[in-house]
């Protein structure tokens, strides 16, 4: 009775308490959004591309000079991405009353089949509004588009800010946690922090390379199919395919209602189009990218969805993104603490669970 009693008040009241505070961290994380966002992006491409500052001071070049090339070369692909998208809206804008025509007659279709209510004198947008409240919900994102990019240009600006004192304190950061943290504090910190940097550059790194295969080869095969801003959906696909599971099926389903929008009536491009986005994501997205990466993170499948779920409403699109990151941080963080470990076990997968228990074995039988 004890024992029991015991166990009640001690576990029972940590776990409430931990509940409490993993609640008010959320409030806390979507309230300071607009600052633990920035920053936190900044902290992680500062790990992916330290290795890459290293590399430019071997051949003699200062720490600063070397950061900024870095930034350099990650803004010059922003830039590019930039501008792709923009010169191909452009284009959309004046290509806008065919692809008009073609909903129209998709929708006189749909509209048939279904028995919906159309009228041939109004456009195609006037008899979905009155369906679906299309025209009202575009002219709201339309007036917050320029609210949008005026966000995004500040919040690049302070990540790249963030990133460059990053990258130039990094250097010190051991002497500071030594100075700061004596004898196995420091230790554990350290220990920490290149667990967290070596996962977190292994998982972009390869995610990054495997984002551009696969843009690249969406985009090549748009191209043959005769798919329209094949380049866009290309840059499209390699934006999505950060995003675990959900990006690369939302940007399959994208360019599938792009093509049945372009080759309306004629079913074997929009079939071929389906077809390869279908293939290219399986091949790299389930059957390539699982044996390169391997079970470094250990991840739950489980997890990451509902850490997608999190995480997207707490940081929006963003959140999405680095919603594996922020779960492999995590993750490593309760591993090095003994009372947070049944957390990472439970945010680990099914093999990294055995491997945590074959560790624990040897040591529960020498006791």
């Amino acid at each position: 009775m004890d024992r029991f009693h015991r166990f009640n008040s001690g576990r029972v009241i940590f776990f409430l308490l931990a509940i409490i505070t993993v609640i008010i961290v959320a409030a806390v994380l979507k309230i300071t959004s607009t600052v633990v966002l920035p920053f936190t992006i900044s902290l992680l491409l500062a790990i992916v591309v330290s290795p890459l500052v290293k590399f430019f001071e071997k051949f003699r070049i200062p720490r600063i000079v070397s950061i900024l090339l870095v930034l350099a070369f990650l803004i010059g692909g922003l830039v590019f991405m930039g501008m792709v998208l923009y010169t191909s809206g452009r284009t959309l804008l004046t290509l806008y009353p065919k692809y008009e025509a073609r909903l129209t007659e998709i929708y006189i279709y749909v509209a048939r089949f279904f028995e919906l209510p159309y009228d041939e004198h109004l456009s195609f947008f006037d008899n979905l509004w009155g369906q679906l409240g299309v025209r009202n919900r575009l002219r709201i994102m339309t007036l917050s588009f320029s609210n949008t990019f005026l966000n995004f240009l500040k919040d690049a600006f302070m990540v790249s800010l963030f990133m460059i004192f990053l990258l130039f304190e990094a250097s010190f950061f051991r002497k500071k946690l030594d100075r700061a943290f004596e004898g196995s504090g420091a230790e554990r910190i350290i220990k920490i922090s290149i667990d967290v940097m070596t996962q977190i550059t292994h998982y972009l790194s390869i995610k990054f390379f495997l984002s551009v295969g696969t843009g690249i080869m969406v985009g090549i095969g748009l191209r043959i199919i005769g798919v329209e801003f094949a380049v866009v959906w290309g840059v499209i696909q390699f934006i999505l395919n950060f995003i675990p599971n959900i990006g690369s099926v939302a940007a399959g389903l994208g360019v599938t209602i792009f093509a049945l929008v372009q080759f309306w009536p004629n079913p074997m491009p929009i079939l071929v189009t389906g077809l390869v986005m279908l293939v290219v994501n399986i091949a790299i997205g389930y059957i390539l990218e699982p044996k390169i990466m391997g079970d470094r993170l250990g991840l739950s499948p489980l997890m990451v969805l509902i850490s997608l779920l999190v995480w997207g409403w707490l940081w929006g699109f963003a959140g999405l993104i680095l919603a594996v990151p922020m779960m492999a941080i995590i993750k490593i963080v309760c591993e090095n603490i003994p009372v947070l470990e049944p957390i990472s076990i439970l945010l680990g997968s099914r093999k990294a669970a055995m491997a945590a228990k074959s560790e624990d074995e040897p040591k529960v039988a020498i006791e």
